[in-house]
């Protein structure tokens, strides 16, 4: 038996490969096919199964591209009701594969057809168990993704049930694989590792401890932010079905010259620049937003940019591509095209540029005062550990939707946790006819090399 994480940074996703006996199945791919094939090819194995936990929201799945390239049939749990041809799995059937066994174990809760697979190693013993967006390291899935069709609450207790009666109830020994880490917003609050064991997360994961289940319902609905605009298009694609990406790829990668991309904006397109913070703030079209390649890009894009707009890709010399490919990760595939050269395409052509004042957090320390307006745009749960008195907290997801709690007569000093957060906030806000901004570059990590003092929300 050989398994494989195949994890996706910019979606903090994870893709698995499983393999015995020259057969593969893979469970939750991403909309791009080739790391599974390729995988396949290298081990001269044949695919047999995809394996779909749920209908993710956060990300289009890849798993009817594969299907059609490969013949391997698509499995989902009970409950699953698609557009497309898939086998719908009864709770606890057995597939072979090899000289292993998978169990699918349907766990309602994060959403109805929410389905783990657990893993039987050659000697039938349990090994692992591949959770989806049931369990994660150090949380749960949220159950807020089916308002106006189940509440938040119907959720939960359904969560609480598959949880006690189906995970909690494996061997401590049998490896957690999820379908999430660090950075997705389908969790509260994922922990920094990968995977982990069904043991350490009884004994450490908050939601796994011993409590009523009226008091589960009350714990993992807690605190929850909003979800990103774009996880109900993208559950909707995957309930319904995806265009090839490789046709999409074709219509959207293409080079505009000036000429077409000022049209473009002209017509109300949106520009997103996905060069590094530290190049854009030196000179960006006016009203682009800025997300970076180097950071959670798709996740971000599908947070603050909506699902309906028309868009325009400014990126570094040979990442535009790259900037248009990842884009259909999350289903954002009405990309007009990027601007052929770059910035300096617009510069070159006369056109006026903008620019963001960045400072250092010693700069910053060293001019600080009771009047000084500082905008905090990290999650409130990252503010409440520790912050700057009197810094205003608009998590950057929010941020769009919060503007008239701020002051355009005001000048703002921004930050995040390490830049790249608040050099999108920043864009944001210029882009809404804020001018009187301030980066503060670093973020807090800077700022705690200060000596401004800190507080938390218990110490405020």
């Amino acid at each position: 038996m050989f398994i494989e994480q195949i994890y996706t940074d910019c979606l903090a996703q994870a893709a698995y490969y499983i393999e015995s006996e020259g057969e593969a199945a893979i469970i939750d791919p991403i909309r791009e096919t080739k790391p599974y094939i390729d995988y396949a090819t290298e081990r001269n194995t044949s695919i047999k199964y995809i394996f779909e936990t749920h209908f993710h929201a956060d990300f289009v799945s890849g798993h009817i591209d594969l299907s059609e390239k490969t013949g391997a049939q698509i499995i989902f749990g009970p409950l699953a009701d698609t557009k497309y041809q898939v086998y719908n799995a009864k709770d606890e059937e057995v597939f072979e594969l090899g000289k292993i066994k998978i169990k699918a174990l349907h766990t309602p809760g994060h959403t109805p057809e929410s389905t783990c697979y657990l893993v039987y190693d050659e000697n039938g013993v349990e090994h692992a168990v591949f959770t989806g967006d049931t369990l994660f390291v150090g949380d749960v899935g949220r159950p807020d993704l089916l308002d106006g069709t189940m509440t938040k609450e119907e959720l939960a207790g359904m969560m609480y049930e598959s949880l006690n009666n189906k995970i909690k109830v494996l061997p401590d020994n049998v490896i957690v694989y999820p379908a999430h880490g660090p950075g997705s917003s389908c969790g509260k609050s994922l922990g920094d590792e990968k995977s982990s064991t069904i043991g350490e997360q009884k004994s450490s994961n908050y939601a796994l401890q011993e409590m009523s289940k009226e008091e589960f319902i009350k714990v993992i609905t807690e605190g929850l932010l909003p979800p990103p605009q774009y996880f109900f298009t993208d559950a909707m694609i995957n309930k319904n079905g995806s265009e090839n990406v490789e046709e999409v790829l074709e219509g959207n990668i293409n080079a505009l010259n000036l000429e077409e991309f000022k049209k473009a904006v002209a017509n109300g397109a949106t520009v997103i620049d996905s060069r590094s913070k530290s190049i854009f703030e030196k000179g960006f079209i006016p009203g682009s937003i800025n997300v970076g390649l180097d950071g959670m890009y798709a996740i971000w894009v599908g947070t603050l940019i909506n699902p309906d707009a028309q868009l325009l890709i400014v990126a570094e010399s040979g990442m535009e591509e790259e900037s248009i490919q990842r884009l259909t990760r999350v289903g954002y595939d009405n990309v007009l095209g990027y601007l052929a050269n770059g910035i300096n395409s617009w510069t070159d052509g006369g056109e006026k540029s903008d620019s963001i004042e960045s400072i250092s957090p010693q700069q910053f320390a060293a001019q600080i005062d009771e009047n000084t307006h500082i905008l905090d745009v990290r999650k409130a749960s990252e503010h409440d550990i520790e912050h700057i008195e009197g810094a205003i907290n608009i998590p950057l997801a929010i941020l769009k939707g919060q503007l008239d709690q701020l002051d355009k007569e005001k000048t703002y000093h921004l930050h995040c946790l390490t830049g790249y957060r608040s050099m999108a906030a920043t864009s944001i806000l210029k882009a809404n006819g804020f001018d009187k901004l301030v980066n503060i570059s670093e973020g807090m990590e800077g700022l705690l090399r200060t000596d401004i003092p800190m507080l938390t929300n218990e110490i405020a």
